[in-house]
């Protein structure tokens, strides 16, 4: 099996104190993942830390990228975040369609302007998550959901490879959470590999086919088939009713 992601034994720290250990992760190239675990479990944190937006005190993380290890600017533009609607400030005077073309900046050069192909590719994934009517409109103005969307085609106009969201269907309605999931499930079916911080146990069977579990350490990661059982789930939750 091909690794989109490698993370091990990675430790991370606020000042002193960890709150997340040892943590090992895999993630298959072509995967649609979904990461789980109780309220400050390190869900967000390890996301995070995968990144470089934390600083990692021990391990290691490892992206590869067309079957190689990422280094460098050129492979990096190829791994897209969707972070936390609400970590967000969005009292920030922009209009959806610059959002958009945010996550065009690493395919441009120092100081040059989005073209005419990078402004057609974000009215195209805008009109993808329905939000044509919106083009114009400050973010403020939008509900949660919507807002998420926006996320979502900024993410989308990157062309990445792999995918790093950050709980992408907190706070939105059915309708939305179906047109997502519909999403992930396209580009994971055009090869990308999708990670996904999630806290609806109900649905990782019917979203995911991998899953990562964790409390503060890595309590098991696998095939969601596999893995995703009343056992490990006791592990990393206690006793929870899955209905």
């Amino acid at each position: 099996m091909e690794w989109a992601v490698e993370v091990e034994d990675m430790t991370v720290a606020y000042t002193t104190k960890p709150v997340l250990w040892d943590v090992d992760m895999k993630v298959p190239i072509g995967s649609l993942a979904a990461i789980v675990g109780p309220n400050g479990a390190g869900k967000s944190t390890l996301l995070k830390a995968m990144l470089g937006l934390l600083t990692v005190i021990s391990g290691s993380v490892k992206f590869y990228i067309d079957h190689h290890l990422a280094m460098g600017k050129k492979d990096y533009k190829k791994i897209a975040y969707v972070p936390q609607s609400g970590s967000v400030d969005w009292d920030f005077p922009t209009t959806v369609l610059d959002v958009v073309l945010m996550g065009r900046y690493g395919h441009l050069g120092w100081f040059k302007r989005p073209s005419k192909k990078d402004k057609e590719l974000a009215l195209s994934m805008i009109e993808k998550m329905g939000m044509s009517d919106y083009v114009n409109r400050q973010i403020r103005q939008l509900s949660g959901g919507q807002q998420q969307r926006v996320f979502l085609a900024r993410a989308l106009v990157q062309e990445a490879d792999i995918y790093l969201m950050d709980e992408p269907f907190k706070g939105v309605d059915k309708t939305t959470e179906h047109a997502i999931i519909s999403l992930l499930q396209e580009m994971k079916a055009r090869g990308k590999t999708v990670i996904v911080v999630h806290h609806d146990l109900n649905t990782v069977p019917q979203y995911f086919d991998w899953v990562t579990m964790v409390n503060k350490q890595t309590v098991a990661y696998g095939p969601v088939a596999e893995t995703f059982t009343d056992e490990a789930i006791e592990r990393t939750y206690g006793k929870v009713r899955i209905v």
